[in-house]
């Protein structure tokens, strides 16, 4: 029987430079050959973070620039892409370049958000991942599920885990909530790096726990998600956005050893 392999979601939060997107993703091509059978390797990054915490955070180079950047990606590697939306309208624009449309989590709960997504991916035959916003719990990932497949497939369309919150500034992870969500015929994915952030809590800029990364990580595949989403980059404390959660690339061969490891037995 073929075994299913782990789905990797890496890249950097924000879309920074042509040349910064094409190191990391030449970086993570080399440091996971070794896994190439035993893995899927999907290149993310945004091209407008519409929700930062402040005014004056960078946002990213936009929906045109963006997209062409995740072009580039996609022609020099053959990486399947993802970026997020914020716009119903801006979807079918991107179901042309993209592979993976994802629905960010503030925004999970937008009925247009979601049926323009599907649209879009019933069209050019892409995927559409939608986060779980941190207010909802799993079992109401359902009415999720079930607007989006009133137009697409069931596997075409992902649910992902980024924590739930916990009082102020703090996220926690329900480890049953792969296992829920699955229930309704979807695969599941954890955000490994946005479940340690901490809401806010730097006050202009979202403070984080990159410690915990690898922890939750392995307590997610041990639960049975299908797959994982990280956000990476070579210098995170240099990163434009999410510097406090933001794996260092150096990390990435450790951490997804240790996740199929995990993977394998489960």
């Amino acid at each position: 029987m073929k075994k299913n392999k782990l789905n990797l979601y890496m890249g950097p939060c924000v879309l920074e430079s042509e040349e910064l997107a094409l190191a990391i993703a030449g970086k993570l091509l080399e440091t996971l050959q070794p896994f190439e059978d035993k893995i899927t390797l999907t290149f993310k990054g945004s091209f407008d973070k519409a929700n930062r915490s402040s005014i004056k955070s960078y946002r990213g180079p936009g929906i045109d620039e963006g997209l062409r950047i995740l072009s580039t990606v996609k022609e020099k590697y053959g990486l399947k892409t993802l970026t997020d939306f914020h716009l119903p309208e801006q979807a079918m624009k991107i179901a042309e370049t993209v592979d993976i449309l994802q629905v960010p989590a503030f925004l999970c709960r937008q009925t247009d958000m979601i049926e323009s997504g599907a649209l879009a991916c019933q069209k050019f035959k892409r995927i559409l991942k939608v986060k779980k916003g941190q207010f909802l719990s799993p079992h109401e990932a359902l009415n999720i599920v079930e607007k989006a497949s009133s137009i697409l497939p069931l596997e075409q369309i992902l649910l992902t885990e980024r924590g739930s919150s916990f009082g102020y500034n703090n996220l926690v992870v329900d480890m049953s909530s792969f296992q829920i969500m699955k229930s309704f015929g979807v695969k599941t994915v954890h955000d490994a790096t946005h479940c340690v952030q901490m809401p806010g809590g730097l006050g202009t800029q979202t403070g984080g726990k990159r410690e915990h990364i690898l922890t939750l990580a392995k307590a997610a595949v041990a639960a049975g998600c299908d797959g994982v989403f990280m956000e990476v980059h070579p210098h995170p404390e240099k990163a434009l956005s999410d510097s406090a959660t933001s794996l260092h690339l150096d990390k990435v061969y450790e951490i997804v050893d240790s996740l199929l490891k995990i993977y394998e037995v489960v």
